[in-house]
């Protein structure tokens, strides 16, 4: 997969450099290119043939059906759609959205779905809170939710996961600055209660290297919690 890639693991406290390779992508990588890539990382994951990686990167603009997805809720689907293979319904990828694609071996890291489901959520909550927004997980809805600028409760980042082998596939995403009104042509997650807002609408200018460095920086949090 082409990249502007940075695997700089040995300065990081916290992570193994020979378990887990990070690569940061510039360009926009089209989903489908990801999910073959994906696809086929995981499968070398399982087998002990590649190590686990975590892909951070942006899309062109493309609506993904997880495998809950109701036809009715995409309203207006005026970019391509793509069956994820993913759990979950409908979700909204676009540039400005920084997506982090975890292949990770969870044979190795506990067996435990929900562990980490939480432990992503916790991982993108603090990683929120150093650029000074509160940011919260809410039970029986899928997501990271804060306070918008209008004072309502809005969406800022999406999870969704899917573990084969124990080699989970997918992961999460947050807006810095998208287009929020693509957003619209889907009924997010299978609820249109809630709008979304982003780290810009909030006031925060966050760049996409700002973001990964960020996120790097809280990740041995993220992996202690998986055990």
């Amino acid at each position: 997969m082409a990249s502007a890639a940075l695997s700089t693991n040995e300065d990081r406290p916290g992570l193994d450099p020979a378990a887990v390779e990070w690569t940061r992508e510039e360009r926009l990588v089209p989903y489908t290119e990801a999910l073959a890539a994906m696809e086929a990382r995981c499968a070398a994951v399982h087998t002990g043939q590649a190590s686990e990686q975590i892909w951070l990167l942006e899309h062109p603009p493309v609506y993904t059906a997880g495998t809950s997805a109701d036809p009715a809720e995409l309203v207006d689907p005026r970019f391509e759609v793509v069956e994820a293979g993913r759990g979950g319904r409908y979700t909204y990828h676009g540039p400005g959205q920084r997506v982090g694609y975890t292949m990770l071996n969870l044979g190795k890291r506990g067996k435990d779905v929900r562990c980490f489901v939480h432990s992503i959520e916790n991982w993108v909550i603090a990683t929120l809170s150093d650029f000074g927004v509160e940011s919260w997980a809410v039970d029986g809805r899928v997501g990271i939710w804060t306070r918008d600028s209008d004072g309502r409760e809005a969406k800022i980042g999406a999870i969704g996961v899917r573990v084969r082998r124990w080699v989970t596939m997918h992961g999460f995403s947050v807006n810095l600055d998208p287009d929020l009104s693509h957003f619209s042509g889907s009924v997010p997650c299978g609820s249109d209660e809630f709008g979304a807002t982003s780290l810009a609408r909030l006031g925060k200018a966050v760049s996409a290297s700002e973001w990964d460095e960020a996120l790097i920086a809280r990740a041995p949090g993220f992996f202690d919690a998986l055990g």
